[in-house]
């Protein structure tokens, strides 16, 4: 099998936004990416999204990012906050899941129309 030396643009990758972003929209998406702004909230999204259950106790994400856990729980604050992470106390721990959703309407908000 040969791959073409030409891709063809528009076999590939349509995109979901067909317009530009309104005020509203275009804030919200700041939001999620001013979080993502910071490498340590990067790597936390990243070892959420690869852990086998699909989800993180704080308790285990202060190690793989060398911090206390009271600033893994800020820099998770801002996440949630931003909507990046669903979080669901149980007990004295609160664990995390990555909204996929979110991270996708905030790709799809700057793909070209």
């Amino acid at each position: 099998m040969s791959l073409p030396t030409v891709i063809d643009q528009t076999a590939c990758c349509v995109p979901r936004v067909t317009s530009a972003l309104t005020p509203h929209d275009a804030e919200r998406a700041a939001r999620v990416f001013k979080a993502m702004g910071d490498p340590t909230r990067v790597l936390l999204l990243s070892l959420i999204a690869g852990s086998p259950e699909g989800e993180a106790c704080i308790c285990d994400l202060t190690e793989p990012v060398g911090l206390s856990q009271a600033t893994v729980s800020h820099h998770m604050k801002l996440l949630a906050e931003a909507g990046l992470v669903t979080r669901e106390q149980r007990g004295r721990w609160a664990y995390f899941a990555v909204n996929d959703e979110v991270l996708r309407a905030a790709a799809d908000a700057l793909r070209p129309a």
